[in-house]
C-alpha cells in the first residue's frame, strides 16, 4: 500500500458526533514528527513494521510492531523511527466522547500500549476504503469505525468483553452528570445518585476510569465548553465559562489549559472562531 493522508470534512455538524475523526492515514515510512507545542485532537498510532521512539512528557519509549501510541491533544511530543522503514497507521479524532472512551480503557495521557494489532488495523483500513469512495455522509462511517476501534481498545486494555458491576453503578451518576454540568455539583450530590458514600464513589471512579469524581466532572465541562464556542460563536469567553458550569472564567481557564494544553482564546483561534 503507498503511503496516504485523509482529511475529514469537520464542520459544525460532524463537531456534534459524540466522536468525530479530523483525519486518518497510513505512512510506508514515518519520517521524525516534532510537535513543540502538540496537536489539536486525540490521536492513535499503531505501528505494524520497524522501530521507533517517542518522547513525551519527559518520557523516552522505543516503540515496534504490536504498539500503538496514543497524544492527546495539546501535549507536546516528539516521534521519530529508529530503523527504516518504519511503518504505521494512524487516526486523529476529537468530539465531547473521546476523553471518556479512553478512560474506559484506562487512557487518560499519552504513552504506549502493547496491542492486537490486527483487529484494531481493520478499523483504520475501513476507514481509508471509505475515504476512497468519496461516499456523502463518510463523516458519520468514520465515526462508526472510530467508536469500534476504540471500544476494541478499551476491551483489550481490560481484558473486560462486557461491562462490569462497577460500570453499572456508575452509569447513572455519569449521566446525571452530563445532564447537570452547567450549574454547580457536589461529590456527596453524585454519591447520593449513585445510593453509596462519597468515600465509594471515589473508589469506583478510579477503579473504572483512574480519576476522581470532581476531575471528571472537570474535564466534561472543558470538553462542553468547546462544543459552545462552536455553537455560540458570538458569546464571551467569560459567558462560555458559566454555560459550561463554571463559576469563575479564570478557574475556567487554568482548567482548561490542563486539559487542551492552550488556553480558551488559543483554542478560539486555532480553530478560527474569533
Amino acid at each position: 500500500m503507498k503511503s496516504k493522508m485523509v482529511f475529514s470534512k469537520v464542520d459544525e455538524l460532524t463537531e456534534e458526533l459524540p466522536l468525530y475523526v479530523s483525519s486518518v492515514g497510513y505512512w510506508d515510512h514515518q519520517v521524525e514528527m516534532v510537535r513543540p507545542e502538540g496537536f489539536p485532537d486525540f490521536q492513535y498510532h499503531q505501528v505494524i513494521s520497524g522501530e521507533g521512539e517517542l518522547l513525551v512528557e519527559g518520557t523516552r519509549i522505543k516503540i515496534g510492531a504490536g504498539n500503538a501510541f496514543i497524544l492527546y491533544p495539546g501535549i507536546p511530543h516528539t516521534y521519530r523511527p529508529l530503523h527504516d522503514p518504519w511503518e504505521l497507521a494512524w487516526v486523529s479524532f476529537n468530539g465531547r466522547e473521546a476523553a471518556r472512551i479512553l478512560a474506559f480503557g484506562g487512557i487518560h495521557s499519552s504513552g504506549v500500549r502493547q496491542v492486537n494489532g490486527e483487529i484494531l488495523l481493520s478499523n483504520l483500513w475501513g476507514m481509508l476504503a471509505i475515504a476512497e469512495t468519496r461516499q456523502a455522509g463518510q463523516e458519520m462511517e468514520f465515526s462508526k469505525l472510530l467508536y469500534a476501534l476504540l471500544l476494541d481498545l478499551s476491551r483489550q486494555l481490560t481484558g473486560s468483553q462486557s461491562p462490569d458491576r462497577h460500570t453499572d453503578r456508575l452509569a447513572p451518576v455519569l449521566q446525571y452528570i452530563e445532564a447537570n454540568m452547567h450549574r454547580p455539583l457536589l461529590l456527596q450530590e453524585l454519591a447520593d445518585i449513585a445510593g453509596i458514600t462519597p468515600q465509594y464513589l471515589c473508589l469506583l471512579f478510579k477503579k473504572r476510569l483512574n480519576i476522581r469524581p470532581m476531575m471528571y466532572v472537570n474535564q466534561e465541562r472543558v470538553n462542553l465548553s468547546k462544543a459552545l464556542m462552536f455553537r455560540e460563536t458570538g458569546k464571551r469567553i467569560q459567558e462560555i465559562a458559566q454555560m459550561a458550569g463554571f463559576e469563575h472564567p479564570s478557574y475556567f481557564s487554568a482548567q482548561f489549559k490542563r486539559y487542551t494544553g492552550m488556553s480558551p482564546e488559543q483554542f478560539k483561534q486555532l480553530h478560527g472562531l474569533n
